[in-house]
């Protein structure tokens, strides 16, 4: 099935940039959000965003009026969407009742993918009862419109059709979907970034290092080199490459590894108001003096280039 035509639910930071990446493949997006004032905001965002959005490519097509905004009413406007996209709140209970509105306003066989970043969909599908088995989740990495990564996580039910179909049409919008084969809260790519994050806290609240410089051993070492060949590979090659590359790396650093590991566990971030206190200081002082939407704009610039150099833009 040809898809044309996005019903996107839910018009927030990754709703709002998904509508982007669709209107720059030429596609046609059907937007609805009840909250007061989302139309004139989703319009700013989608103009701050166009000049970026035309520097990585633009579709024959494309063009920012190719969206109609519908408000709460989605369910007298998704008759004729070939699939959809929900980016409403992670509640559960908003998540389930949403979930049923669109499964009983769309023809039967489109795709429902929701942008859950962490509740898998089986937890929400309980008043579908027109077809639960075209639902799934189609989670984007933050910002949808460059980052390339969309994890597919169908649950137990979903139809092998419609997990296939997802995977295709995020292909089609120069995404790389990788399918999650088993249900698991978080997905794969927010509990890596969990993992890090948490031992990141962890130095910084503990003193070891400040905000800055924790910063700087990720965008200075590994975050270039993750950012060409990933934690697996890197360590393969790490071990001398080839076929037993890896097996050597494991062997050589992996007792090292297994200490470290113990005394990360044993000095494991601590949710308390004193570590919580201690790490926004530090990140207060990384911040000083600059402004957030000139590191966005920054940001987005650099990904722009990094993504264009490694061929996924």
């Amino acid at each position: 099935m040809s898809i044309r035509t996005v019903g996107v639910v839910g018009t927030g930071v990754i709703g709002s940039s998904w509508i982007g990446l669709f209107l720059a493949r030429g596609l046609q997006v059907i937007v609805s959000d009840p909250a007061s004032g989302a139309e004139q905001k989703l319009a700013a965002y989608l103009q701050a965003i166009w000049p970026t959005m035309q520097k990585s490519g633009l579709a024959p097509n494309a063009a920012l009026t190719n969206y109609r905004f519908v408000g709460a009413q989605f369910k007298h406007h998704f008759a004729n969407v070939d699939f959809v996209q929900e980016n409403a709140p992670e509640r559960i209970e908003l998540k389930t009742d949403i979930l049923g509105e669109i499964d009983a306003a769309t023809r039967p066989d489109v795709v429902i993918a929701s942008s859950s970043s962490g509740i898998p969909s089986s937890r929400f599908i309980s008043k579908c009862a027109v077809n639960a088995g075209r639902v799934l989740i189609g989670h984007p990495f933050n910002p949808p419109h460059l980052m390339p990564l969309v994890e597919v996580v169908p649950h137990a039910e979903t139809a092998a059709a419609s997990t296939e179909t997802a995977m295709n049409f995020y292909k089609s919008l120069g995404r790389k979907p990788v399918l999650i084969r088993q249900e698991i809260p978080g997905f794969a790519a927010n509990r890596l970034q969990a993992a890090v994050c948490n031992e990141a806290y962890s130095l910084v609240s503990r003193g070891v290092l400040s905000a800055q410089d924790l910063d700087t051993c990720v965008t200075s070492s590994l975050g270039p080199r993750w950012a060409v060949t990933g934690p697996l590979l890197s360590n393969a090659m790490g071990g001398g490459g080839g076929t037993d590359g890896f097996k050597h790396f494991l062997e050589h650093l992996g007792p090292a590894t297994r200490s470290w590991m113990d005394d990360m566990q044993a000095h494991a971030f601590q949710w308390t108001p004193e570590g919580l206190a201690t790490l926004r200081e530090s990140v207060a002082k990384e911040l000083q003096g600059k402004d957030t939407k000139e590191l966005e704009r920054k940001r987005d610039q650099c990904l722009v280039e990094v993504l264009r150099v490694k061929g996924d833009m």
